[in-house]
């Protein structure tokens, strides 16, 4: 009997050690919950604390539809203290004499390393947060459903085609003229004599002479209207960046321009000298480069990361 008893009284013990230990376990299960509750919440409340701080883009004309939203995506992805401007999108050129001449910008990216290059010697950005950003293509667009195809340079030197370019002030237009000069339809300036494609700057130079020899060029001013004059019929061909196919439409690849005849088209972005918001503009390039939902925008909008 008194073994019996003592089983019985063993047996109730475990069973108090069983449920003090299930009772420990989900309060210590409880704390960690809370525990995380309260770092969220505390998480929460830091970026709601956070300074509002307004942002000013300069970007390079090709990037408008990719920015805008990338633009969304920052704000969404938890960095709801930051707001954008009128992002300003204009030929890199132009970016750079709207700064020269007092506009505010944050960020400045250009299409172009000379254009930055310029930027950077103008004392217009701080050198020091320079990044190249991105890498394009440069493309031959037609209307869309021509039966126009597989052009080449020499196409184009041998007057099959008429063709818009960028003037002197779009990169594309740079790049254009470089590629043109290896088949003698841009003929550079004198101080670039015997030198062609990726050995100039696509500046100062002319199609004076191919539009003497009857030959139809037009210029405009930023590489949407170029891409406007192929849209509409108004020439055959455009030479235009791979992004721009995706960001206007309407038009259809028809060649490849040969990336050993122009300079390589990247598009460089840093920090301009008189930022107010430093620390604020640095986290948005950074995000722009590091996120995998940025990537997915640019590469959708036909852009890829340098």
């Amino acid at each position: 009997m008194k073994k019996q008893l003592r089983i019985v009284v063993a047996a109730v013990c475990a069973f108090a050690m069983v449920g003090a230990f299930a009772l420990t376990g989900c309060s210590s299960n409880s704390s960690s919950t809370e525990q995380k509750s309260d770092s969220t919440q505390t998480e929460q409340s830091a970026d709601n604390n956070k300074e509002q701080v307004e942002l000013q883009v300069f970007a390079a004309n090709s990037l408008s539809k990719a920015m805008e939203e990338v633009q969304a995506a920052y704000i969404a992805d938890g960095h709801t203290n930051v707001s954008f401007a009128d992002t300003q999108y204009k030929a890199s050129g132009e970016l750079n004499e709207m700064l020269g001449a007092g506009s505010y910008a944050d960020l400045l990216i250009s299409a172009s390393k000379g254009s930055m290059d310029t930027a950077a010697e103008k004392g217009y950005v701080d050198s020091s947060t320079r990044v190249d950003m991105f890498k394009n293509d440069l493309v031959m667009v037609s209307k869309e459903g021509t039966d126009i195809k597989d052009v080449t340079l020499q196409d184009i030197a041998d007057g099959k085609y008429t063709f818009c370019v960028g003037d002197e002030s779009v990169p594309a237009g740079n790049y254009a003229c470089q590629s043109l000069s290896t088949v003698g339809v841009y003929l550079p300036p004198a101080s670039d004599e015997g030198k062609t494609g990726k050995d100039i700057s696509g500046k100062g130079g002319s199609y004076q002479a191919f539009v003497d020899a009857g030959h139809k060029v037009v210029t405009d001013t930023s590489v949407g209207n170029v891409c406007k004059h192929a849209q509409s019929g108004d020439v055959d061909v455009a030479f235009v960046y791979t992004s721009d196919v995706y960001r206007f439409g309407g038009v259809q690849i028809v060649g490849t321009v040969p990336a050993d005849t122009h300079k390589n088209i990247v598009y460089p972005g840093a920090i301009t000298s008189n930022c107010k918001n430093t620390e604020a503009t640095q986290e948005f390039l950074d995000w722009c480069l590091s996120s995998d939902k940025a990537q997915e925008i640019w590469q959708k909008w036909g852009f890829e990361l340098a």
